[in-house]
């Protein structure tokens, strides 16, 4: 027989409250399966909707996005040391490929980040894409929101890059895309569409000296030419002490201090609740809606404090699919 449900209420509540010792399991009973679980989990999620709050979540949610190898993981360590030696909390959501045999994560979070285990300011999570390669796990948005009401920062590190990917332009607050030097990668990213969804870009390997910087200049003349010349590009590299580094946590507050976070989160929750309503009743469903445009226009007319939970069962009354 399966163990109860944890009482999500209580748990959301102890992230309300930050405390990060509730994280493990918050995010276990997110990612459970079951009804009672999800009874749970929407429990969990309503403590920490924006009316339950007082506001939005204090976290600054960052997307961290690129092409495999081109030294995410070894920058993302980078920036976890220098939250945290300015006393930031931080929960890292390592998004990667599954195992087609076992369904799990193939990809070890503590392998390739790193971390010191023994820190309670740290969370770190794998979560197995499943079917959604390049794109983002089924629960890490839900899981991405609770964590951000009880950490400073919470990082979403995706595998790979392909159109699935700009699906992390809907989560996080900013979006860094990582590429490195001497890889053809802006070519790529202007035929994937994938330079339309950075708020900043980090060219990592600059010990590489010419072919680093030339690779910036090849970014900055593709930026021009689909008028996103304001996206900040910073030059790193994770050798040594880590140059850019500084800038690079900069330049990451500049862009949090620059958002209007409240009209960013709020579409961020709509978007999660039509994304929600039509894995859940597909085609069908947003035809009992009107559509998706009609969706998103009554979506656009809900309370600005609901969680994603809330706007959902919204959806369903709307659509007539409400249960019980």
């Amino acid at each position: 027989m399966s163990a109860p449900a944890a009482d999500g209420a209580a748990l959301g509540a102890r992230l309300r409250e930050r405390d990060l010792s509730a994280a493990a399991a918050a995010v276990n009973l997110l990612e459970s399966h079951g009804e009672q679980a999800r009874e749970q989990a929407r429990a969990l999620l309503a403590e920490l909707s924006p009316a339950a709050l007082g506001g939005e979540a204090p976290a600054h949610v960052v997307g961290v996005t690129g092409p495999p190898g081109a030294g995410k993981s070894v920058l993302l360590s980078r920036l976890i040391a220098g939250w945290r030696a300015r006393g930031r909390s931080v929960a890292v959501l390592a998004v990667d490929p599954s195992s087609r045999r076992s369904g799990g994560s193939l990809l070890g979070d503590r392998a390739r980040l790193e971390v010191d285990p023994r820190d309670r300011g740290l969370f770190v999570r794998s979560t197995a894409a499943a079917e959604r390669f390049g794109g983002l796990a089924p629960g890490t948005r839900a899981t991405a929101s609770a964590l951000a009401a009880a950490f400073d920062v919470v990082v979403i590190e995706t595998v790979g890059v392909g159109q699935s990917e700009t699906e992390i332009a809907e989560v996080a607050d900013t979006v860094v895309v990582v590429v490195q030097p001497g890889a053809g990668d802006v070519l790529q990213f202007l035929k994937a569409g994938i330079m339309e969804i950075p708020d900043l870009l980090v060219v990592t390997k600059a010990d590489l000296g010419r072919v680093a910087t030339r690779a910036v200049a090849d970014l900055r003349a593709a930026l021009r030419a689909l008028g996103a010349q304001d996206t900040e590009i910073v030059l790193v590299s994770a050798l040594g002490s880590g140059s850019g580094i500084e800038e690079l946590l900069a330049a990451l507050e500049r862009h949090r201090a620059s958002l209007d976070l409240s009209a960013r989160r709020l579409a961020a929750r709509r978007a999660h609740a039509l994304a929600d309503f039509a894995a859940e009743y597909g085609e069908r469903g947003l035809r009992a809606l009107g559509g998706r445009r009609e969706a998103q226009r009554f979506l656009a007319h809900q309370d600005e404090g609901l969680d994603v939970g809330a706007l959902m069962r919204a959806l369903e009354r709307r659509a007539g699919l409400a249960h019980g």
